[in-house]
């Protein structure tokens, strides 16, 4: 079943210095217990994207100036603030960025936790705590009570990420926006969060959004992938596809910048140069008339660089924006 339907998302933030086209025609849909990835470099239109479905953006400065976000068969668009804010948290909760600037410093863990379940779910407050607890619990807090009456500083990063999550999960909602949820956290707490995350959807049935730049998260969580750069699409398929054949240049680009371990190049001292792509990303501030890759790009031809490549469907459900894809489908293995 299918929760989210995004089409053609675009979302401009009108700036001083010109208009800066963040998301250029983002189109996606999000079922029922599946975990899209959204990946790009910094910059491309992830986060962005993310919170133009949940309308957060400052409307002073950022503006959704086409396409549709339809929510269970209503279009979120156009809803009020009011309507918006009882699916927010609710039906669709998002994990940002930074727990420690997104929790607040002067209230407690459990109050935190609770008054969520109290504004959305009508619980009393007495009712409300003990869903925060349980909360704490389903996220593997250890000495979860005790947990309830201390602060956010009083935690360590990969514990008030767990926090994070069980606000966002306190109201059982449908889908999970997760905004680079293992940034700044080391290498073992990144796997307990993944794994937790993995175990959460099982459990409860939640479709999560993941937005990150990592692609080894994104292989080891992701069902199917999204490829963003200068906030457009570049390629979309499931994740098995995508690491056993990516077609789009940029997509290529990003799987040779993966570092490898080869113990022969190693012990011999011959381990080869990662290759980096080229180039910078184009300024956003400028109407870009064909392919935002083109400049960067060794397939890139005149055509390229003149029109626009539409999101084509080169079979299984594997979409690619590039005129010059058929002409290099190399095997990275």
């Amino acid at each position: 079943m299918t929760l989210l339907q995004v089409r053609d998302l675009a979302t401009h933030f009108f700036t001083s210095e010109g208009v800066v086209r963040a998301v250029d025609g983002v189109s996606f849909d999000l079922e029922a217990g599946e975990t899209l990835g959204i990946v790009g470099e910094s910059g491309c239109g992830k986060s962005v994207t993310a919170l133009s479905i949940l309308r957060l953006l400052d409307a002073r400065a950022a503006r959704i100036v086409r396409g549709s976000v339809t929510f269970e068969g209503r279009e979120l668009t156009g809803l009020d603030e009011a309507g918006m804010r009882e699916i927010r948290g609710h039906r669709i909760s998002m994990i940002f960025q930074e727990p420690m600037t997104s929790l607040n410093p002067v209230l407690s863990i459990g109050t935190q936790i609770a008054e969520n379940a109290e504004r959305h779910l009508g619980l009393s407050k007495r009712a409300a705590r003990d869903r925060a607890l349980e909360m704490l619990d389903l996220v593997r807090i250890a000495d979860a009570r005790r947990r309830l009456d201390e602060y956010p500083h009083q935690l360590s990063g990969g514990m008030r990420q767990r926090v994070m999550i069980a606000i966002a999960l306190a109201c059982n909602p449908k889908v999970l926006i997760a905004d680079e949820p293992t940034t700044a956290l080391d290498v073992t707490i990144q796997a307990q969060i993944l794994e937790l995350m993995r175990d959460l959807r099982e459990k409860l049935g939640t479709a999560v959004l993941l937005i990150t730049h990592d692609l080894g998260v994104v292989a080891e969580t992701c069902d199917r992938v999204i490829v963003m750069y200068a906030g457009r699409m570049a390629e979309a398929a499931s994740a098995e596809q995508l690491f056993r054949r990516p077609l789009h240049p940029y997509t290529r680009g990003l799987m040779r910048a993966i570092p490898r371990l080869d113990l022969d190049a190693e012990a011999s001292g011959r381990r080869p140069r990662l290759k980096e792509i080229r180039g910078l990303v184009p300024p956003l501030t400028r109407a870009i008339p064909g392919c935002a890759f083109a400049p960067r790009c060794e397939l890139a031809t005149d055509r390229c660089r003149v029109e626009r490549p539409p999101l084509v469907d080169t079979g299984d459900l594997h979409r690619v924006a590039c005129h010059e894809w058929q002409l290099a489908p190399e095997v990275i293995a």
